[in-house]
Protein backbone atom coordinates (compact mmCIF):
# COMPACT_ATOMS: atom_id res chain seq x y z
CA UNK A 1 0.00 0.00 0.00
CA UNK A 2 1.30 3.62 -0.55
CA UNK A 3 2.02 5.23 2.18
CA UNK A 4 0.77 8.72 1.08
CA UNK A 5 -2.54 9.94 -0.42
CA UNK A 6 -0.12 11.90 -3.06
CA UNK A 7 1.42 9.46 -4.31
CA UNK A 8 -1.95 7.71 -4.91
CA UNK A 9 -2.56 10.88 -7.39
CA UNK A 10 0.54 10.07 -8.49
CA UNK A 11 -0.27 6.87 -9.63
CA UNK A 12 -3.73 7.74 -11.30
CA UNK A 13 -2.56 10.49 -12.86
CA UNK A 14 0.29 8.41 -14.27
CA UNK A 15 -2.75 6.21 -15.30
CA UNK A 16 -4.14 9.39 -17.27
CA UNK A 17 -1.05 9.91 -19.30
CA UNK A 18 -0.83 6.30 -20.73
CA UNK A 19 -4.17 6.65 -21.36
CA UNK A 20 -3.70 9.73 -24.15
CA UNK A 21 -4.73 12.14 -22.24
CA UNK A 22 -3.56 15.81 -23.14
CA UNK A 23 -5.37 17.36 -19.68
CA UNK A 24 -5.43 16.00 -16.40
CA UNK A 25 -7.09 18.11 -14.00
CA UNK A 26 -6.40 17.36 -10.22
CA UNK A 27 -8.19 18.85 -7.54
CA UNK A 28 -7.39 18.13 -3.75
CA UNK A 29 -9.77 19.79 -1.49
CA UNK A 30 -10.23 19.63 2.67
CA UNK A 31 -12.44 20.95 3.96
CA UNK A 32 -12.52 21.11 7.67
CA UNK A 33 -16.42 21.69 8.67
CA UNK A 34 -17.18 18.66 6.78
CA UNK A 35 -14.46 16.85 7.75
CA UNK A 36 -13.39 15.39 4.20
CA UNK A 37 -10.50 15.34 2.21
CA UNK A 38 -11.48 14.93 -1.31
CA UNK A 39 -9.47 14.37 -4.22
CA UNK A 40 -10.39 14.17 -7.79
CA UNK A 41 -8.66 13.70 -10.80
CA UNK A 42 -10.09 13.78 -14.31
CA UNK A 43 -8.57 13.15 -17.81
CA UNK A 44 -9.33 13.41 -21.48
CA UNK A 45 -7.57 10.22 -22.07
CA UNK A 46 -8.81 7.05 -24.04
CA UNK A 47 -11.27 6.44 -21.33
CA UNK A 48 -13.01 2.91 -20.26
CA UNK A 49 -15.47 0.52 -21.20
CA UNK A 50 -18.35 -0.38 -18.56
CA UNK A 51 -16.18 -3.77 -18.32
CA UNK A 52 -12.72 -2.03 -17.59
CA UNK A 53 -14.58 -0.15 -15.13
CA UNK A 54 -16.09 -2.49 -13.01
CA UNK A 55 -12.89 -4.85 -13.14
CA UNK A 56 -10.51 -1.46 -12.12
CA UNK A 57 -10.25 -2.38 -8.71
CA UNK A 58 -9.49 -5.55 -9.00
CA UNK A 59 -6.27 -5.84 -7.61
CA UNK A 60 -5.70 -9.15 -10.45
CA UNK A 61 -6.57 -6.57 -13.55
CA UNK A 62 -4.69 -4.80 -15.29
CA UNK A 63 -4.68 -2.73 -18.82
CA UNK A 64 -1.04 -2.89 -19.00
CA UNK A 65 0.60 -5.76 -20.50
CA UNK A 66 4.03 -5.27 -18.47
CA UNK A 67 2.83 -7.14 -15.48
CA UNK A 68 -0.55 -9.02 -14.55
CA UNK A 69 -1.61 -7.28 -11.27
CA UNK A 70 -2.41 -3.64 -10.42
CA UNK A 71 -2.54 -2.34 -7.21
CA UNK A 72 -2.69 1.06 -7.43
CA UNK A 73 -6.16 2.02 -7.79
CA UNK A 74 -7.40 -0.92 -5.57
CA UNK A 75 -5.21 0.37 -2.48
CA UNK A 76 -6.74 4.23 -3.49
CA UNK A 77 -9.93 2.73 -2.95
CA UNK A 78 -9.18 0.79 -0.12
CA UNK A 79 -7.23 4.10 1.63
CA UNK A 80 -10.35 6.62 1.03
CA UNK A 81 -13.29 3.67 2.18
CA UNK A 82 -11.33 2.77 5.41
CA UNK A 83 -12.04 5.99 6.84
CA UNK A 84 -15.85 5.79 6.18
CA UNK A 85 -15.24 7.93 2.63
CA UNK A 86 -15.89 6.87 -0.69
CA UNK A 87 -14.49 5.87 -3.81
CA UNK A 88 -16.19 6.48 -7.66
CA UNK A 89 -14.64 6.12 -11.59
CA UNK A 90 -16.66 7.22 -13.97
CA UNK A 91 -15.38 6.72 -17.66
CA UNK A 92 -16.44 6.80 -21.27
CA UNK A 93 -14.62 5.45 -24.06
CA UNK A 94 -13.07 8.30 -26.22
CA UNK A 95 -13.86 10.71 -23.54
CA UNK A 96 -12.01 10.06 -20.53
CA UNK A 97 -11.81 8.96 -16.99
CA UNK A 98 -12.75 11.14 -13.21
CA UNK A 99 -11.71 9.03 -10.02
CA UNK A 100 -13.12 10.65 -6.67
CA UNK A 101 -11.37 9.45 -3.67
CA UNK A 102 -13.26 11.18 -0.31
CA UNK A 103 -11.39 10.58 3.01
CA UNK A 104 -12.50 11.35 6.60
CA UNK A 105 -10.20 14.10 7.24
CA UNK A 106 -10.30 13.02 11.05
CA UNK A 107 -10.36 9.40 10.69
CA UNK A 108 -7.22 7.98 12.59
CA UNK A 109 -7.00 5.55 9.63
CA UNK A 110 -6.26 8.66 6.88
CA UNK A 111 -2.94 8.32 4.99
CA UNK A 112 -1.66 11.89 5.01
CA UNK A 113 -1.89 13.79 2.17
CA UNK A 114 2.32 13.86 2.03
CA UNK A 115 3.94 15.33 -0.13
CA UNK A 116 1.59 16.91 -2.75
CA UNK A 117 3.63 20.04 -3.86
CA UNK A 118 6.17 17.37 -5.39
CA UNK A 119 3.83 14.91 -6.87
CA UNK A 120 2.08 18.09 -9.21
CA UNK A 121 6.11 19.26 -9.98
CA UNK A 122 6.95 16.15 -10.67
CA UNK A 123 3.84 15.18 -13.27
CA UNK A 124 4.69 18.66 -14.82
CA UNK A 125 8.36 18.94 -15.67
CA UNK A 126 7.94 14.23 -16.35
CA UNK A 127 4.77 15.60 -18.52
CA UNK A 128 5.88 18.27 -20.60
CA UNK A 129 3.91 18.10 -23.03
CA UNK A 130 0.84 17.09 -21.31
CA UNK A 131 -1.30 19.92 -19.61
CA UNK A 132 -1.88 19.81 -16.23
CA UNK A 133 -4.63 21.54 -14.08
CA UNK A 134 -4.22 21.89 -10.00
CA UNK A 135 -6.27 23.69 -7.60
CA UNK A 136 -5.39 22.99 -3.92
CA UNK A 137 -8.56 24.00 -1.57
CA UNK A 138 -8.43 24.59 2.54
CA UNK A 139 -11.42 25.64 3.75
CA UNK A 140 -12.52 28.90 1.65
CA UNK A 141 -8.84 29.32 0.26
CA UNK A 142 -7.85 28.10 -2.89
CA UNK A 143 -5.23 28.63 -5.78
CA UNK A 144 -4.38 27.04 -9.17
CA UNK A 145 -2.08 25.93 -11.03
CA UNK A 146 -2.78 25.70 -15.21
CA UNK A 147 0.30 24.61 -17.39
CA UNK A 148 -1.94 26.12 -19.96
CA UNK A 149 -1.86 29.76 -19.00
CA UNK A 150 2.07 28.67 -18.28
CA UNK A 151 2.53 27.57 -22.15
CA UNK A 152 0.84 31.07 -22.60
CA UNK A 153 2.96 33.73 -20.64
CA UNK A 154 6.47 31.27 -21.77
CA UNK A 155 5.62 31.24 -25.66
CA UNK A 156 7.51 28.21 -26.57
CA UNK A 157 9.75 27.56 -23.47
CA UNK A 158 9.37 24.03 -22.38
CA UNK A 159 8.38 23.34 -18.81
CA UNK A 160 10.96 21.12 -17.38
CA UNK A 161 13.60 24.00 -18.55
CA UNK A 162 15.43 24.23 -15.56
CA UNK A 163 14.36 28.16 -14.45
CA UNK A 164 10.86 27.30 -15.54
CA UNK A 165 10.73 23.92 -13.40
CA UNK A 166 12.37 25.72 -10.45
CA UNK A 167 9.94 28.76 -10.41
CA UNK A 168 6.63 26.28 -10.58
CA UNK A 169 8.19 24.14 -7.37
CA UNK A 170 8.66 27.64 -5.60
CA UNK A 171 5.14 28.62 -7.12
CA UNK A 172 3.29 25.15 -6.09
CA UNK A 173 5.17 25.34 -2.38
CA UNK A 174 4.36 29.28 -1.69
CA UNK A 175 0.59 29.49 -2.58
CA UNK A 176 -0.13 25.90 -0.57
CA UNK A 177 1.61 27.41 2.32
CA UNK A 178 -0.77 30.63 2.08
CA UNK A 179 -3.77 28.68 1.29
CA UNK A 180 -3.27 26.08 4.23
CA UNK A 181 -0.76 28.64 6.60
CA UNK A 182 1.01 25.40 6.57
CA UNK A 183 -1.55 23.08 8.28
CA UNK A 184 0.04 19.23 7.38
CA UNK A 185 -3.08 17.39 6.55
Amino acid sequence: MMTEIALNILDVAENSTRAGASLVTIRVEADTEKDALTVVIKDNGCGMTEEQVNHVTDPFFTTRTTRKVGLGVPFFKYAAESTGGSFTIQSEVGTGTVVTAVFVLSHIDRMPLGDITSTIHTLVVYHPDIDFCYTYQFDDKSFTLDTREFRQILGGVPLNTPEVSEYIMDYLTENKTETDSGTVL
